[in-house]
């Protein structure tokens, strides 16, 4: 079984870079983050034309999470069990806070026998910001969530987390002090999901023998190299990993993600 998870970064602005690379890539199952877009606006015709079902998670604005997958769609969740509701801070002058809204941010879905969840983790944005704790609090849910899934069976957890777990995962360590996705609370916080029995499969050196996955669009990161690794793949054990990589080339030429996919296959002890 092949498997990937790619941040696109709107579906819609990328569908062009998107189809062909289901067709070349050909994986089994794909988790998709940052669609951007409404479950109507979602091309279902254009990816269900290639032989994947489809659950989208989306509310038409910067979130949205998907599931594509030709081997079965069953029991699919457009949110895990007690997700954190994002409740934003009232602002001056309004008499009413704004409602509390469970974000577009995941969804699950049984493909072949596997559990998957695409996950667009939130951001954080700085130490100082209510993002922050809710970011906590989201991954402290999922955590919760995920224990019984894990405990029944295989799992797959992909998605942009927004974590870089360990020090080589960020270009330059120094460049990120004081700031988010590399905090010792978000670390600890990937860590008890990995501590249910989830194992970080880390894809094959990539250029400069690192697997960065994410580079920001300005001064030229990409061409430097200077990512980070925060799309990550979470699989139970007993799916053994047999290649992972970073595909590189769908971050190249016109009109890309900031994000690149990152592609595994998997076998189960089983023979799937």
């Amino acid at each position: 079984m092949r498997v990937a998870t790619w941040n696109v970064n709107s579906v819609g602005a990328r569908l062009p870079r998107l189809l062909p690379w289901l067709e070349e890539t050909a994986p089994d199952v794909v988790a998709l983050q940052e669609t951007k877009c409404a479950d109507a606006a979602f091309p279902h015709a254009q990816v269900e034309a290639l032989g994947y079902e489809v659950a989208h998670n989306g509310d038409g604005r910067w979130n949205g999470s998907a599931l594509l997958s030709r081997v079965g769609l069953d029991d699919v969740a457009l949110a895990f069990p007690g997700q954190p509701a994002w409740a934003p801070p009232a602002e001056e002058g309004v008499l009413l806070p704004p409602e509390p809204v469970v974000e577009a941010r995941a969804v699950g879905a049984t493909c072949g026998g596997v559990r998957f969840w695409s996950l667009y983790v939130p951001n954080g944005r700085a130490l100082d910001s209510p993002h922050y704790p809710y970011k906590l609090a989201w991954l402290a849910g999922l955590r919760e969530a995920l224990a019984p899934e894990v405990a029944a069976g295989p799992v797959v957890v992909m998605g942009d987390f927004n974590i870089a777990p360990a020090d080589e995962d960020v270009w330059d360590v120094r460049s990120f002090v004081g700031s988010t996705h590399v905090t010792p609370e978000e670390r600890r916080a990937l860590a008890a999901l990995q501590d249910l029995g989830l194992v970080d499969v880390r894809a094959r050196p990539g250029k400069g023998d690192r697997a960065y996955t994410y580079w920001d669009y300005r001064a030229g990161m990409f061409h430097k190299d200077l990512g980070m690794r925060i799309d990550l793949v979470l699989a139970s054990p007993s799916l053994a990993v047999t290649d992972a990589w970073v595909d590189r080339e769908a971050r190249k030429g016109k009109g890309p993600s900031d994000h690149a996919p990152v592609v595994v296959d998997l076998v189960q002890e089983s023979g799937l």
